[in-house]
């Protein structure tokens, strides 16, 4: 199982890498939408893909938009981690596909209840 982590600042892409390690899920990383658009051709779907909302080439409501186009991603969870505030925004993602969201800054307690919420990992224990 593994969690594709989209975002243009190498610094979060580690620090995100990370908490999904922790988590039990191993970290793939694209700096934008069309990188990781074409990992997702690959044999092994993600469980789930972490994307960042503005990106240079691809951003991730267009991203999302690509991947949610093909039936076969149909499966996958996608939470879009973001700076946006707006409500019309997020409404917007979710219409788009994306299941959740976190708002930056966020910890690595936040992203775990969003992934429990998403039945993507399973409680860890204390």
């Amino acid at each position: 199982m593994y969690a594709l982590i989209i975002d243009d600042s190498r610094a979060i892409r580690t620090l995100i890498g990370r908490m999904v390690t922790s988590f039990g899920l191993e970290p793939r990383y694209a700096a934008n939408g069309l990188e990781a658009l074409g990992m997702l051709g690959a044999s092994e779907q993600p469980t789930v893909v972490l994307v960042d909302w503005n990106m240079p080439v691809m951003n991730g409501i267009d991203f999302v938009r690509a991947m949610r186009a093909n039936t076969a991603n149909a499966d996958v969870r996608v939470v879009m981690v973001t700076s946006e505030t707006d409500p019309a925004q997020m409404q917007e993602a979710l219409a788009c596909g994306a299941n959740e969201w976190v708002m930056k800054p966020f910890n690595g307690d936040m992203l775990r209840d969003k992934l429990l919420q998403l039945n993507v990992i399973e409680s860890l224990p204390c």
